[in-house]
């Protein structure tokens, strides 16, 4: 797809604008809208933030940024935001039935040939698409956040998106300089966060169980397999150790391992009395202003040094 190619993304928050800004930095021009004109109003200025920060680490160049920003459009009619769109995003609320409503809207609203695309992370793509005409168009993008800086993105197809829907939007995300990958079945969770909350159910109970406590969890990962898992996932480790081996772990551990298919007690008990993490400054540890912020320049500071190590040349 050309650049100039326009692109709508419903909903400014934290993921919206942040995939706002992948398609308007590649060269798209992008609308955006938001049933919050407060959130509306303050998208532009986080697309800013985040283009001055990146330039500030050499991703990107300052005297870009305004090219960048004229880009992007703010719009708080729906109407208008996909008028032109040659692909509509949305990234709103994980409710179905606003999504339901909202995908029946987009179908009286845009051409059959415009490709709706939901950043779901976990719901039904075909669930979504339930409500709607023409559903060989509706398809899954689910970015990570922050999505500027995360490179995958999961694309999913329901049980009747068009096998075409999905490899244009497959090249698109590829064009833009993303990481997607095909998902060949939609099963909630889609890959990743299947994946992802597993090892958390697995992490919860082991605390839940006193065998160690939070910390102890999270230093055993990030300075063990954690290590390697950027360059050597699981089943690439399985391979390199032998599947006659992972057979034989397998068969001696998995019956010890968390099954429940209830979220773990210790979970349900802190949400209950509102310990809630970050939010209320207690969740499985303590954190104070200092250490939250610690944290999240840690992980942004990780992730922009990974980004400028693994980011394709200009071109």
């Amino acid at each position: 797809m050309k650049g100039y190619e326009n692109i709508a993304i419903i909903g400014a928050g934290l993921m919206g604008h942040g995939i706002a800004q992948v398609f308007a930095s590649a060269g798209h021009e992008v609308r955006l809208t938001d049933v919050s004109r407060d959130v509306l109003e303050k998208a532009p200025q986080n697309i800013r933030a985040n283009l001055t920060l990146l330039a500030e680490n050499g991703i990107g160049r300052k005297e870009e940024i305004e090219t960048v920003m004229g880009r992007v459009k703010v719009s708080d009619s729906l109407d208008e935001a996909v008028s032109c769109a040659v692909m509509v995003i949305e990234a709103v609320i994980e409710r179905l039935d606003i999504k339901q409503g909202l995908f029946r809207n987009l179908d009286s609203l845009c051409p059959s040939e415009v490709i709706l695309a939901t950043n779901t992370s976990v719901i039904s793509i075909t669930e979504i698409a339930a409500k709607t005409g023409v559903r060989k168009r509706v398809v899954g993008t689910h970015f990570w956040n922050p999505p500027y800086l995360i490179p995958l993105v999961e694309v999913v197809p329901g049980a009747e998106t068009s096998p075409d829907i999905v490899d244009a939007t497959y090249r698109l995300l590829e064009s833009v300089g993303k990481r997607p990958v095909k998902v060949k079945r939609d099963v909630p969770g889609f890959v990743g966060n299947r994946l992802q909350h597993a090892l958390w159910r697995e992490a919860i109970s082991i605390v839940d169980q006193g065998i160690a406590d939070a910390a102890t969890v999270d230093e055993v990962i990030k300075n063990s397999f954690g290590i390697r898992l950027p360059v050597l996932g699981p089943m690439a480790t399985a391979d390199m150790v032998g599947l006659d081996l992972t057979f034989q772990i397998h068969d001696y551990i998995l019956k010890h391992l968390d099954r429940s298919v209830e979220p773990a007690p210790i979970l349900r008990r802190k949400a209950e009395a509102g310990e809630l993490g970050f939010k209320t400054g207690k969740g499985f540890q303590e954190w104070d202003e200092k250490g939250m912020q610690e944290c999240r320049a840690g992980l942004l500071k990780h992730l922009i040094r990974w980004t400028k190590e693994n980011r394709m040349p200009d071109k």
